[in-house]
């Protein structure tokens, strides 16, 4: 047990020696930029390489517009205060998450299954087809007399009696 303790320990030494030293190769590589600018450099380049899916909290968030107008900000952000190689950088990476996010919400399935109108219309045809005979009702109606009407109007002497209501309003004619 004790000496799966000690290699733990060695274990993580040299790990964080390894670290160290390759942050150090990257200052001296980039010396004229900052320690975040590079751990966001070494986080863009490995968010645009590796198939890393959004989680769908996040991908809600940026798929919408106020998502999209907060990556924007940040874009010009990057422009005017850090590396402009950095913002360009941000710039595939703001593609690739508004892409994914889309992927992980569902919008590019509905953008891209939703037929437009034309075709819309076009189905709608097909499933209402203009009728080319006339139905029974149609036949009856052509061939009946029309109703005569000599423009008189008929008096009589009747006079329609409401009778009692049980206890509703009266009608006044």
């Amino acid at each position: 047990m004790e000496y799966i303790i000690v290699y733990l320990e060695i274990s993580k030494s040299i790990f964080h020696h390894q670290i160290n030293i390759i942050i150090e190769y990257i200052k001296m590589a980039f010396p004229k930029y900052s320690f975040i600018e590079i751990l966001l450099f070494i986080i863009f380049v490995t968010y645009l390489i590796f198939p890393i899916k959004t989680p769908f909290f996040l991908a809600s968030m940026v798929d919408s517009t106020v998502g999209v107008i907060s990556i924007l900000v940040v874009t010009i952000y990057l422009f005017f205060y850090a590396n402009p190689i950095l913002a360009i950088l941000y710039i595939f990476v703001a593609y690739e998450l508004i892409r994914r996010s889309s992927e992980v919400t569902g919008r590019v399935s509905i953008i891209q299954y939703t037929p437009s109108q034309a075709n819309t219309n076009m189905q709608m045809a097909k499933m209402n087809p203009s009728p080319t005979r006339t139905t029974l009702e149609e036949e009856v109606i052509s061939t009946m007399a029309p109703i005569p009407h000599s423009g008189e109007i008929v008096q009589t002497t009747f006079k329609p009696v409401a009778e009692y209501i049980h206890g509703g309003s009266s009608v006044n004619f």
